[in-house]
């Protein structure tokens, strides 16, 4: 018994090489988006701007500004919480940003273990 395949499901080698072509490109642009995201800087604040963190698009902090009036000797946990609450708003604005400009090269198929 011969299997058959549906008309307009072969295409053989012409298809193949298309769908190679398109992956190849497919990975050319998630490699250029991944290099300009590392290159970007996000930026976060708490407190109302008493703490402002700059981090780069590998999560690295560049800079970290504390206002004057958020030091407090008498409550150093809420200037920690300050710092610890700005620079997880702006790991948050990298993975946004990543998974929104991704989802336009995919088409919103989830690729795992790239980002």
């Amino acid at each position: 018994m011969k299997a058959r395949i549906p008309k307009n499901m072969g295409g053989g080698a012409q298809n193949m090489n298309s769908m190679i072509k398109q992956a190849q490109k497919m990975q050319d642009q998630i490699t250029e988006l991944q290099e300009d995201i590392e290159a970007r800087e996000f930026s976060a604040t708490a407190g109302g701007g008493a703490v402002e963190v700059v981090i780069n698009g590998k999560k690295n902090i560049k800079s970290l500004n504390i206002k004057k009036e958020a030091v407090d000797p008498e409550d150093v946990e809420m200037l920690q919480d300050l710092i610890i609450s700005a620079v997880n708003e702006a790991v948050n604005n990298v993975e946004a940003t990543t998974e929104a400009e991704m989802s336009k090269i995919t088409g919103g198929v989830s690729l795992p273990g790239l980002f």
